[in-house]
């Protein structure tokens, strides 16, 4: 399926090069001269190897349908994640190279997740897209800031570096964005 370089997200598989490529990050550009283009950093999905790419925002681009499978994730056991799928409760033992490493910060026993399977191979581990988590350490209010706009850097428990709103302190747990990152609400 064609689709406009805009239109890429993280987490999609596309074609490119002769070969399938994970995107893993995504920066939008629009300098002061010439057009707009996407910077992507694409992981290969069979090699594991990495390339980072720019594509003008209208270049058509070529976006790998892939079956998506809801899985359920049982643990962790030294590089080895093991997934179990939840119709017909198979177990799947996928290594590092399969979960990225973004992915296997956010993953906790019994947590639902979407395995995409290309060519009945998996290709890509998908967490929730909203997750609420914990933060372990965040700098301390500073008296009146709380009314600004400005956001303060913030560390989960899980290792992931976040930016939150300044009345957030350590020990609240709040929703993020897994693709992006991005502070969306507290949680109680």
């Amino acid at each position: 399926m064609k689709i406009n370089a805009i239109d890429l997200k993280i987490g999609n598989i596309i074609q490119h090069n002769n070969g399938l490529w994970k995107v893993a990050k995504l920066s939008h550009t629009q300098p002061g001269k010439g057009g707009a283009y996407i910077q992507a950093e694409l992981k290969n999905i069979i090699t594991q190897s990495k390339s980072n790419e720019r594509f003008r925002s209208a270049e058509s681009i070529e976006k790998i349908r892939a079956e998506e499978i809801e899985h359920q994730f049982l643990f962790r056991s030294g590089d080895d994640f093991t997934f179990m799928n939840n119709q017909t409760y198979e177990q799947i033992i996928l290594n590092n190279d399969q979960v990225s490493e973004e992915t296997a910060k956010f993953l906790v026993d019994g947590m639902e997740v979407s395995i995409e399977f290309y060519d009945e191979k998996p290709a890509n581990v998908n967490p929730p897209e909203n997750l609420i988590v914990e933060i372990a350490e965040t700098e301390a209010v500073v008296k009146g800031q709380t009314a600004s706009s400005s956001y303060k850097p913030a560390l989960l428990t899980n290792g992931v570096r976040v930016t939150v709103p300044p009345h957030i302190e350590t020990g609240d747990k709040i929703k993020i964005h897994t693709k992006d990152l991005t502070y969306i609400e507290k949680s109680k």
